[in-house]
């Protein structure tokens, strides 16, 4: 097994698909002494390799990518076509010209597993599953070192038996998508430090620690339980260097958001985001169904970001989002490391 990738600083920025994480987050990230990723979920794979080579460009080694495996359960049509109706009076008050209908969609998964097999980058991470054995051997063939992430010790353990070199142990508190293996699985309930403990008296590998973390005594914290890592998301939404949409941001400091809830209504898997008025109104109708909810509602959410309407998008947040500072990414990695300085 491979020695877990050397860090001055126990800090891993969490890959946030969709925008937020750019090569220019990873770069800063890494010259303060972490690990930034790429997060290659909803990217072409030419998109990825262009983000590759730019981050490489800037001079940055040690990085990573990250990959949705994906989902192979059958397209439940009819649950997504009811809560695509229920839907449409929305997208026409948003003028948003119809929406969608849902098709299987793998991300382009063995395309990118080709980029990075001919491509090598230092690491690969999986969220959503786990990739099959081949494609295991391959990318460590080419000298990737591979991580998975997990929500319980279930899937902690089926994830070390297919090789991987270590896990992000993923608590309950997490901003955006739970890394939960099936899309059908209930919301994971098992706060942080138990479920750490629980996963590294099972499993014999390296763990990062995910989920709720946002100031330098949780970050302590878990490095002190045995953690080779603290792995953020959130903590870094508000950074310059982040791909945050401006209505996103605004979002995270208004004082008129007051809490966050794990749904499925933006993409038909669990995510945790501020509660907003989307939220109230469909939560309760949203079919675990992934990709198929996040296809119908796509278009939505994009229109209601673009016009400034906190309300109708999804504003992905940790449980510690108060906590995070308009400052730059290796401000942050000072502040919750004071070691760094």
């Amino acid at each position: 097994m491979e020695a877990f990738p050397t860090l001055r600083v126990p800090i891993i920025a969490a890959p946030m698909a969709g925008g937020p994480s750019t090569p220019g987050l990873v770069r800063a990230v890494g010259e303060a002494g972490g690990l930034g990723f790429l997060a290659a979920g909803y990217l072409s794979p030419a998109a990825l390799a262009d983000q590759i080579a730019e981050v490489r460009t800037g001079g940055t080694t040690a990085f990573g990518v990250n990959l949705f495996v994906p989902d192979r359960t059958p397209l439940d049509a009819e649950a997504v076509a009811a809560y695509r109706q229920a839907l449409l009076p929305l997208a026409a008050q948003l003028g948003v010209d119809g929406l969608p209908q849902a098709a299987p969609d793998d991300d382009a998964w063995q395309e990118k597993v080709e980029l990075l097999v001919a491509d090598p980058v230092p690491v690969v991470s999986f969220t959503f599953g786990l990739p099959d054995r081949t494609t295991v051997e391959r990318l460590h063939a080419a000298g990737s070192y591979l991580i998975g992430g997990v929500t319980s010790v279930t899937e902690a353990r089926e994830a070390v038996q297919r090789d991987l070199d270590a896990l992000v142990v993923q608590g309950p508190a997490a901003g955006g998508h739970q890394c939960t293996f099936r899309t059908t699985d209930p919301a994971p309930g098992v706060p942080l430090d138990d479920l750490f403990e629980a996963v590294r008296a099972a499993v014999p590998v390296p763990l990062v620690a995910a989920g709720g973390l946002a100031d330098a005594a949780a970050v302590r914290r878990v490095i002190e339980a045995g953690a080779a890592a603290a792995q953020l998301g959130t903590a870094f939404l508000l950074t310059p260097e982040a791909g945050t949409n401006p209505t996103h941001r605004a979002a995270l400091t208004h004082p008129g958001f007051t809490e966050t809830v794990l749904t499925r209504c933006f993409s038909g898997r669990l995510a945790r985001s501020l509660r907003n008025a989307f939220v109230e109104a469909y939560d309760a109708l949203a079919p675990a169904c992934y990709p198929g909810v996040n296809q119908v509602a796509g278009p939505i959410r994009r229109a209601a970001a673009a016009a400034g309407d906190a309300q109708h998008t999804n504003l992905w947040a940790g449980t510690g989002w108060r906590l995070a500072a308009e400052v730059p990414a290796g401000e942050v990695i000072a502040r919750l490391w004071p070691a760094a300085d």
